[in-house]
């Protein structure tokens, strides 16, 4: 019997954040390409266009909204460019974050804040957006991009991981709260991805060299795996790991 999962995502509307590189690049492209329509958010308006313009190029459709995640007025916006674009936001995925590699006794206070601004506070603001619509609707879908940093620690990342641990609890809770409204709530948990955002530091680069690394594409497909679910179906949370020597 021939596998048609992804073809309900065909006609859905949704989010993704951090859409300009890496994971947030790679499930925009691979949503578009099973017909969903995506509005393409991130800092970096130049990174929009080019990632736009290569869905378009597909045959895909695809709109862009300048955002910073921090911000509530900017992810206010956001919501209604996606409604107003496609005409409704069937799902969103909160995937916009950021790294740092630090000791909790040396680390800068200033990366912190904007560490957990973007990885917990971005993550929050995202999904209070987003649910007045989908209730409304009586129907919706919530990603979060959490992380096996939600799961495990190690030296190195602390406040990278307590960002994490946070966005796999608020999925629980947020889970829970959501039952009653037929919105879906999944978390997707990757261990190490290789992404411009890893190799941008030379601790990121060191890790790649020494361990296994998932492909920005490999979530995007547990990305799409989960959104493209039948009603009534959930996949609360997704863990993927690279096969080889782990973190």
């Amino acid at each position: 019997m021939p596998d048609d999962t992804f073809t309900r995502l065909r006609g859905l509307s949704g989010v993704v954040t951090g859409a300009g590189r890496g994971i947030g690049e790679a499930c925009a492209v691979m949503l578009a390409s099973h017909g969903a329509r995506v509005m393409l958010a991130d800092l970096d308006e130049g990174l929009l266009d080019a990632v736009a313009g290569q869905i378009r190029g597909d045959g895909g459709e695809a709109a862009t909204t300048a955002t910073d995640v921090r911000e509530w007025a900017s992810v206010e916006a956001m919501v209604r460019s996606c409604t107003e674009s496609f005409g409704a936001i069937d799902f969103v995925v909160a995937n916009a974050g950021i790294g740092d590699y630090s000791a909790l006794d040396t680390g800068d206070p200033e990366r912190w804040r904007r560490v957990v601004e973007t990885n917990f506070l971005g993550v929050l603001h995202t999904v209070r957006a987003a649910l007045p619509p989908m209730r409304a609707a009586g129907r919706g879908h919530i990603v979060l991009m959490a992380s096996i940093a939600g799961r495990q620690t190690w030296v190195g990342e602390p406040v990278y991981i307590a960002t994490k641990w946070a966005v796999v609890g608020l999925g629980w809770a947020l889970r829970k709260e959501m039952l009653e409204h037929n919105v879906r709530v999944t978390m997707i948990e990757p261990g190490m991805v290789d992404t411009p955002l890893v190799r941008s530091t030379a601790e990121g680069r060191s890790e790649l060299e020494r361990f296994a690394a998932l492909s920005a594409d490999d979530v995007a497909r547990g990305v799409a795996f989960a959104l493209a679910q039948p009603e009534g179906v959930a996949v609360s949370e997704l863990m993927i790991t690279p096969v080889g020597p782990e973190l």
